[in-house]
């Protein structure tokens, strides 16, 4: 345990490091494999269809690991008939959970029920000035992904180095940060910027235990931090995903129709569409999560292998860091 935090000290991890809760990807296997390389994974409460599914699925990971993991828990910007989320964070109570990944509204209206329960809440923001708002409302602590995450990065578009710099200055709650994070190396700048730690979600995607079709994580694996596309932004969702014929669709009806809405956009960007690429392998079609640290996703590799990559970047960073000190340690 090179680097060690509040972080990692709580939580009994071999890095300061969060795997990030995948939509359709982040199952038992996942998050096991993710905990047992040393690292804290969330279960995606959204992939799963109903309360039974979820609460098997939680067990069925606790009879993988014994390490700590959480429920990821993604709300919608306002609460609407038939929301789940209160529902799915007692689920997370129930069965003996410590720690939710929150994200979308605020959390707020949870919070006493979580804390009186010993959960952690973690809340997941695209920048600053909402971790402050998060803050606020009495969360433990917030991670913060910026403009060069895979996924929902917010209509800011701030990036990480200017959010870490940001968070450090405004926050008294410990942060996380994350966008464009795979590398020991950016793990040691988080730190040193004040961070308990970071979150990475693109480079395990590669993962041998994520459950994908080989030929998807080939994909990825292929990808450069150019083939990514910005999409959505006229309905106020923007999304960063791999660049495909979605994307271009996507690009081209924002451009020519001023009054877009949603439902113009769905048939294209469905949530069932892209799963169909972890299913098939086919990254041609479907809107389909990814950053800009597509350029430093090398090879598929097990969980273990890529903690143990993380670990040694972390290492060579450091090293440098003492050489420059004078610290000859």
């Amino acid at each position: 345990m090179i680097l060690q935090t509040r972080f990692t000290q709580d939580w009994g991890l071999r890095l300061p490091v969060v795997a990030g809760g995948l939509q359709w990807l982040a199952n038992a296997d996942y998050v096991a494999a993710a905990a047992n390389a040393g690292v804290l994974p969330f279960l995606t409460a959204a992939s799963l269809p109903d309360e039974a599914t979820l609460r098997a699925e939680i067990r069925r990971t606790q009879q993988l690991t014994d390490r700590p993991f959480g429920l990821n828990v993604s709300m919608l910007p306002k609460l609407v008939a038939g929301d789940r989320a209160e529902a799915v964070l007692k689920i997370a109570i129930d069965e003996g959970l410590k720690i939710v990944e929150t994200s979308g509204r605020s959390p707020e209206a949870y919070v006493p029920m979580l804390r009186n329960a010993g959960v952690t809440v973690l809340h997941k923001v695209p920048s600053v000035r909402y971790a402050v708002s998060a803050q606020r409302a009495g969360v433990d602590m917030v991670s913060i992904v910026g403009a060069e995450c895979g996924g929902h990065p917010g209509l800011d578009l701030v990036g990480s180095l200017v959010n870490m710099a940001l968070a450090e200055r405004r926050l008294t709650i410990p942060f996380l940060i994350g966008g464009g994070v795979a590398t020991g190396g950016q793990i040691v700048a988080a730190i040193a910027n004040g961070a308990e730690g970071v979150v990475i979600g693109t480079r395990f995607l590669a993962a041998d235990e994520t459950p994908a079709h080989a030929a998807y994580k080939q994909a990825i694996v292929n990808a450069t931090e150019r083939d990514t596309a910005l999409t959505m932004a006229s309905v106020r969702n923007t999304i960063r995903t791999l660049r495909n014929a979605t994307t271009d669709a996507v690009a081209r009806l924002e451009a020519t129709k001023p009054d877009i809405t949603y439902e113009d956009l769905r048939p294209l960007v469905a949530g069932a569409i892209g799963r169909e690429a972890y299913r098939t392998g086919d990254t041609s079609r479907g809107m389909l999560s990814a950053g800009q640290a597509l350029g430093l996703v090398a090879e598929t590799a097990p969980f273990a292998r890529i903690v143990a990559q993380l670990e040694e970047e972390a290492e060579r960073a450091l090293a440098r860091l003492n050489r420059l000190t004078g610290d000859s340690r």
